[in-house]
């Protein structure tokens, strides 16, 4: 019984992916195969690609009607379980799609939206992906709902079909159940602005890694992690795969004894990323918003990477983050460059490999000197000496010995009654 649960769980999706190729895109065959990665990327296994070139999308069938037919033989002969179009689907196509094809039918949202439901792991990030969802959802149940109304008379629940009352009641339900998400997102929100103005407060700078869905953002900060002594357990999950993690996570990076910044990992970027994503992950996606550095990370060897770095720019631009110093690191350089690693170019960029951590100490390096360039020293109202005796006493307390060189810099600290204080 258990063999047969396991072979049930394990059994992939059988998807055929449609597009339509308007010609006005240089990026229509990356596009596809963009989307085939996201099929993989939530256990299908894509068994047929179907494309057509037209000067416009089909207003209700999105595809034309000969295509249609096509599409209907392939699902039959090749046994597929979904159909995935490249594009947002209208509530009609999607409709109309269903009834001629007798198959399911998701659109390019709707499997991004299935892919961040699967590995949504916290509680935001699952009431994020929930608004989302429901969001999507609704204007599809509204569409339904005016094709029935257009055959019923009356007004009023009464006077209503039970179809139809169906609809109306799950309308109601959704927008209920989204008024109770944004209330718990906004406590959750509240939660995280108290976490980051404590860390904002403890002086030390934040630097937030930024990017493209698999540029090696997660591999980036488990290289820094590892090689400047993180624990083991503090390390995130990486993986060759559109968007692995979706949570914010916060890391402390010690350098050294007076080196230190807190790196934040976010959720990764994608071209037409659905605005209600964008809009359900504001909060975590603000992480950004807040730091005194970014981090672009780029997979170098992908061809479309200029573009990446456009959707990433687009993106923060709609979050409103301008004018936070930005470091352009190009990852997975060892792949695409014959020159020895790194490469610099510039005060912000810089040619890596986080996997091999060929690279990472030049970046550390740019990190810091584009941090103590915002710099700037404010005098301090708490006397430092006093500070510094009650660490002492404290030290003393657990049995400490302490060193010569500690009470120097006691005196030294005491003589500059100043610190570097980050904006």
């Amino acid at each position: 019984m258990s063999d047969l649960k396991e072979n049930l769980e394990d059994k992939k999706e059988r998807a055929i992916l449609v597009g339509v190729d308007l010609g006005n895109t240089d990026d229509f065959a990356e596009s596809m195969e963009e989307l085939e990665a996201l099929a993989e990327a939530c256990n299908m296994e894509v068994v047929c690609v179907v494309t057509q070139k037209m000067p416009a999308i089909h207003h209700s069938l999105y595809i034309g009607t000969g295509k249609v037919q096509e599409v209907k033989e392939y699902v039959q002969n090749l046994w597929a379980d979904v159909i995935i179009f490249a594009d947002t689907l209208t509530p009609s196509q999607l409709r109309n799609l269903q009834q001629e094809l007798d198959t399911a039918v998701m659109d390019r949202t709707n499997l991004i939206l299935e892919i961040f439901s699967k590995r949504a792991r916290t509680r935001e990030a699952r009431l994020q992906v929930e608004v989302a969802n429901l969001q999507y959802i609704l204007p599809r149940l509204v569409g339904m709902h005016e094709a029935l109304s257009r055959q019923g008379g009356g007004s009023g629940l009464a006077n209503k079909g039970a179809g139809e009352k169906k609809l109306e009641l799950d309308r109601r339900k959704i927008e209920h159940r989204l008024a109770q998400l944004r209330r718990e997102l906004e406590d959750v929100s509240k939660d995280r602005q108290t976490q980051r103005k404590q860390r904002a407060n403890s002086g030390i700078p934040r630097v937030a890694l930024v990017g493209y869905t698999n540029a090696g953002k997660s591999t980036m900060m488990n290289r820094m992690l590892s090689s400047y002594g993180g624990p083991e357990e503090k390390q995130v999950m990486e993986k060759d795969m559109l968007f692995a993690t979706l949570e914010t996570t916060v890391r402390s990076i010690k350098i050294d004894r007076n080196r230190q910044f807190l790196l934040s990992d976010t959720v990764g970027f994608i071209n037409h990323l659905p605005h209600g994503l964008v809009k359900a992950f504001r909060s975590t996606l603000e992480e950004a918003c807040e730091a005194d550095l970014i981090l672009n990370v780029i997979d170098a060897s992908d061809p479309q990477h200029k573009q990446h770095i456009k959707v990433t720019e687009d993106t923060l631009k709609d979050l409103n983050v301008g004018d936070v110093p930005m470091i352009y690191v190009y990852n997975k350089a060892d792949k695409c460059m014959s020159d020895s690693l790194p490469v610099i170019r510039g005060e912000d960029k810089i040619y890596l490999s986080a996997k091999s951590g060929e690279g990472l100490p030049e970046l550390i390096e740019m990190i810091f000197k584009k941090l103590r360039s915002g710099e700037q020293l404010e005098e301090i109202e708490i006397d430092v000496l006093e500070k510094l005796l009650f660490e002492l006493d404290h030290l003393y307390q657990q049995g400490w010995e302490l060193a010569e060189q500690t009470l120097q810099e006691m005196v030294y600290y005491k003589r500059l009654a100043k610190i570097r204080k980050h904006k």
